[in-house]
């Protein structure tokens, strides 16, 4: 064999070397809005698959797709908090089993500070894993609440990861009392400031939001276009960022089946339907010598409840503290019939709930923002614990006082859906959804009665909502009656002493175009 030859076969082999130890594949895992769902739920929306999620049913799918890359990452979007056992840890179970299932790095989400923000700083440093956030302030500090960004390392490949929440998540799905003492930046110069500072450092850019239209609360919003929130927010972010590979969302809980790859700046951007529902799964191949990444592959992994069979170190954690509170285990009712969500309609548990609020309260009407019910009711026992899970805020039931034209005002802005549709008990609306904004309540009675503008009415609704959440303002022109009454406690008692529950009728908002477009 000739020298040449042989410096010929040598420097092809070195060349071929150099490539692959340049560039490498990796898989980037991720999680959004599991919201402490520990157990599956009946996809009754599905054929294929009976129970889907339970956190502990995903951890062994997260085990399983690690076990078979070479490279993987593990990150969630925000919203680890609420639900009974969270809420009774004050947040300690979630990051438990956030360490347990090996997580590389959580983005605060508007949930985390269910307990106001001073709690979540304390038991930031619980977390195994980097909590980020990087425009989120403490005023009198000027600090920020977390850390702005990590770099993760694996194998050669630098990861830069940024935290940020959006404005409207911040503002409009956080209790301004839990928000107090902090402000908040732009989400998309913020990540882009850090960006352009890490960039030199990693190979790679991902920025986790928290941000777009507030997620809506009802269980098949995967099979039901209707509901979906999309993901506005981070298409616009994706469209303005500078050298930022991906995003990963959360907040609106919208599901993309495949990752969306922005047209003009080539971010992929990535989210689940939440709930712990699916997995998601992207790969890129990342060249660590030229910073040049490319998506290859991403899909969700639907959590087959059946298929992955729950993780015993998951599974014992939550064991563990469910015994530390056995009186979550006491039956406080046996419903007749099963108590689903809605969003964008009444529903018969929403229904179920203010009319409780309305006897609690003694008010003439009861409101209730979609989003603040957390949860089905099967038929059958309810447990304390699954009380909770359906209304996990520590709240106070609010009566404040109204006239009749703010009543209107309220229900008008209920109709626009930017929410979801408010739940109601007391009056009964018609309505057209044909109409412009605002323009849409065609009647509204309470006792058979029209409402008269002038007149005084009490409304009781959640402490959220009172203070104007989910951008209720119209609360806040009232005068508060009584807010002194813990709603947890009056929903409870109200449970307890009807115990044997059947559900109120669907009657109370009814779509006149929906019955017109029927008998056409």
């Amino acid at each position: 064999m000739s020298k040449l030859l042989v410096k010929l076969i040598f420097l092809t082999s070195l060349f071929i070397h150099t490539i692959e130890s340049t560039t490498k594949e990796i898989v980037i895992l991720h999680t959004n809005d599991i919201e402490s769902v520990y157990e599956p739920i009946q996809a009754v929306w599905r054929d294929d698959i009976e129970l889907i999620g339970g956190i502990s049913h995903l951890a062994t799918l997260i085990d399983n797709v690690r076990a078979s890359e070479e490279i993987s990452f593990l990150v969630d979007a925000g919203d680890i908090y609420t639900g009974a056992l969270s809420k009774k840890t004050r947040g300690k179970l979630p990051f438990d089993l956030y360490n347990a299932m090996g997580y590389d790095a959580l983005n605060i989400g508007n949930h985390e500070f269910e307990y106001n923000w001073e709690p979540l700083v304390e038991i930031i440093p619980r977390g195994n894993f980097p909590v980020l956030n990087a425009n989120i302030f403490i005023e009198k500090t000027g600090e920020l609440i977390a850390r702005p960004f990590t770099i993760l390392e694996k194998s050669g490949v630098k990861i830069g990861v940024i935290g940020v929440m959006g404005i409207d998540a911040f503002y409009n799905t956080m209790a301004p009392f839990h928000r107090t003492g902090l402000s908040i930046k732009d989400p998309t110069q913020t990540a882009q400031y850090w960006a352009d500072k890490i960039r030199d450092e990693v190979d790679m850019i991902v920025v986790l939001t928290h941000q777009n239209k507030t997620a809506p609360m009802q269980t098949n919003k995967e099979s039901d276009p209707s509901v979906q929130r999309g993901f506005d927010e981070d298409y616009q972010m994706a469209g303005e960022l500078r050298g930022v590979d991906a995003i990963f969302g959360g907040h609106s809980d919208n599901g993309l089946h495949e990752p969306v790859k922005h047209p003009e700046t080539g971010t992929i951007i990535g989210l689940t339907f939440g709930q712990g529902m699916h997995l998601g799964y992207t790969k890129f191949r990342v060249n660590t010598k030229e910073h040049k990444v490319s998506f290859l592959e991403g899909y969700l992994i639907p959590v087959d409840s059946k298929k992955y069979p729950a993780a015993d170190r998951t599974s014992k954690l939550i064991n563990q503290y469910r015994a530390q509170y056995p009186e979550l285990l006491e039956v406080i009712a046996n419903m007749k019939r099963p108590a689903m969500r809605k969003y964008n309609q009444e529903s018969t548990i929403g229904n179920l709930l203010t009319d409780y609020m309305r006897s609690a309260s003694k008010s003439d009407i009861a409101f209730l923002n979609s989003g603040a019910i957390r949860a089905d009711l099967n038929a059958g026992p309810v447990t304390l614990e699954q009380l909770i899970n359906v209304y996990p805020f520590p709240d106070n039931l609010t009566v404040v006082e109204l006239s009749g034209k703010q009543v209107r005002e309220l229900i008008e802005y209920s109709l626009t859906l930017p929410y979801g549709v408010g739940q109601l008990s007391g009056l009964k609306i018609q309505f057209d959804s044909t109409q412009p904004k605002m323009q849409r309540l065609v009647s509204i009675k309470l006792d058979n009665n029209e409402l008269v503008d002038t007149q005084k009415y009490t409304v009781s609704t959640s402490a959220y909502v009172a203070k104007g959440g989910d951008g209720y303002t119209v609360f806040t022109k009232g005068r508060i009656i009584d807010d002194n009454q813990d709603m947890p406690a009056a929903l409870y008692q109200n449970f307890k002493d009807v115990f044997d529950i059947d559900l109120p009728s669907i009657d109370r908002q009814i779509d006149l175009s929906t019955i017109t477009s029927a008998t056409r």
